[in-house]
């Protein structure tokens, strides 16, 4: 999706100074619309999903029409922020309708156990000349909202979350640039018949205690299979927490439903280099699936970008954590100076209670541009949620550097993966992992692992890389007649674990 597009932009004119000369709205509450409980959102939820789905009015054509270099021309004036001038420690932007985001989503502000709506206004945001006439009328409504906080300098607000668009967000750990995306929910993805989107609708935020660095945000979850009553409570910091409260109700059975889902983009690596000429050495948000499933086994899956759809499932009874992860942290991995690909974050997710069986899945699409996302992992529960029926579920998201390491300890982490074939046939595998104490400095002592499904596999060596000061381990792979191969790979000290098990999928060219 090419939404990844509009926030870079928006992001970029958020940043930039404005003169304080005239002064400017801000945005404006309406009036007291009644009270705000624990209950009120799965309650208006619960009562959605009992009648038929309704999907909400589309702003004005003209918005609708706008092209992407048009959206580009209108932005939020961040003098016109939620709790600008006061001394609340959060401020809060609006998005404008319009381009890929067809529908507003109505915002309130909770304050001492009042609700109150944020009301449309065209005077919130600033344009160029070159941005059209548009109509304006009772349909209008902002398309989302963006949090910010002092995290590196007192004074500065800056952003560090975005919600917009069906029911995507995002978040940055201090010193990040956006990357891949979270989902409410995932509905049907990689159907033949096509994907739900579920949307975000409704936005019900919290005033922040004073001097706090947690934000409570609340949402209402609509769609045509289903609808859902989410909480955030978000903290920002050097890895930023996001914990995630929801409760699904059915309208009809849900029987291929993504929970906390995640969207990223993976186009190359050292993996398929021969397939894209470029001048850099990697493009991608996101380099790998990590999973802690409840065997306690820690599971490396590097991202692929096939030339055919591929859907992977991991099944797993109550898994400690999954995200998706980026490793490669050198702006050499990428040598890409506008996209910054090296700091960008990675998500784990931690259940907040026992998930039962199901799978972690991963869908890979192919993709022939960076603009696109094609990669999904999502938790997709053994057991459809019913018709008529509440499914409840917690968990907590992490983005960050290297958000694992703040919440779990994991063996040895694989650093990177190259595949390259050999003029006599066959692809030689090379498997880097991080320097570690765990490691003995004799690395004969070290057991090696390597399985293939088809094909066959050489013992595999280890021997230390001297620009990671970790180990490698390389093996040749020969497919004969195969046309695709699953590995496993691992490296083992004393009969228990020393490494992550790196796992991979190679289909034929």
């Amino acid at each position: 999706m090419i939404r990844r597009d509009v926030l870079k932009a928006l992001a970029a004119l958020a940043a930039t100074p404005v003169a304080a000369l005239a002064s400017e709205p801000g945005l404006q509450l309406g009036y007291a619309v009644g009270g705000f409980g624990p209950e009120t959102v799965r309650d208006r939820a619960r009562a959605l999903a009992a009648e038929p789905y309704q999907p909400r009015p589309l702003i004005p054509q003209t918005w609708r029409d706008l092209s992407y270099d048009q959206y580009r021309k209108i932005w939020f004036d961040s003098r016109n922020a939620l709790w600008e001038g006061t001394d609340l420690p959060q401020r809060v932007d609006v998005f404008p309708p319009g381009l890929y985001f067809p529908q507003p989503v109505a915002i309130h502000v909770v304050e001492n156990g009042a609700v109150r709506p944020l009301a449309f206004d065209m005077g919130v945001f600033d344009t160029t000349d070159k941005f059209p006439d548009v109509e304006i009328d009772g349909t209008l409504g902002y398309s989302g909202l963006r949090l910010r906080a002092e995290l590196e300098k007192k004074g500065i607000f800056q952003e560090y979350a975005v919600f917009q668009g069906a029911s995507y967000f995002r978040g940055i750990g201090t010193g990040e640039i956006y990357g891949l995306s979270a989902r409410g929910l995932a509905l049907k993805t990689g159907d033949p018949m096509g994907e739900e989107f579920p949307d975000f609708t409704t936005f019900w935020l919290e005033a922040p205690a004073p001097g706090s660095d947690t934000v409570v945000l609340h949402a209402l979850l609509d769609s045509p299979s289903c609808t859902g009553a989410y909480r955030f409570e978000i903290t920002h910091g050097t890895v930023l927490e996001m914990q995630v409260s929801a409760t699904i109700f059915a309208r009809a059975d849900l029987t291929h439903v993504g929970i906390a889902p995640l969207t990223s983009m993976f186009l190359f690596d050292s993996t398929m280099r021969e397939r894209f000429s470029d001048f850099r050495p990697a493009v991608h948000d996101s380099d790998g699936l990590l999973i802690h499933n409840g065997a306690g086994e820690v599971i490396w899956r590097p991202l692929a970008n096939p030339k055919s759809l591929q859907i992977s499932a991991f099944s797993d009874v109550n898994p400690r954590g999954f995200g998706l992860c980026q490793r490669k942290r050198k702006f050499s991995d990428f040598n890409d100076l506008e996209a910054l690909y090296h700091n960008r974050p990675a998500v784990w997710i931690t259940p907040g209670e026992d998930w039962g069986p199901g799978s972690v899945t991963l869908v890979e699409i192919p993709a022939d541009l960076e603009i696109y996302d094609n990669i999904v992992s999502y938790w997709q529960p053994a057991q459809p949620i019913l018709a008529g029926t509440e499914h409840a579920m917690s968990y907590t998201l992490h983005w960050g550097a290297d958000p694992v390491a703040a919440t779990a300890d994991v063996p040895v982490k694989v650093l990177n993966t190259a595949m390259g074939g050999r003029p006599e046939g066959g692809q030689i595998v090379a498997i880097d992992f991080a320097p570690s104490d765990r490691m003995p400095d004799d690395l004969a002592e070290i057991e090696v692992l390597v399985r293939a499904s088809h094909g066959e596999v050489s013992p595999g060596i280890v021997q230390r890389n001297p620009e990671t000061g970790g180990p490698r381990l390389a093996f040749t792979f020969t497919p004969g007649e195969a046309t695709l191969a699953e590995f496993r790979a691992q490296l083992r000290l004393g009969g228990e674990a020393l490494s992550e098990v790196w796992l991979y999928r190679w289909t034929a060219a």
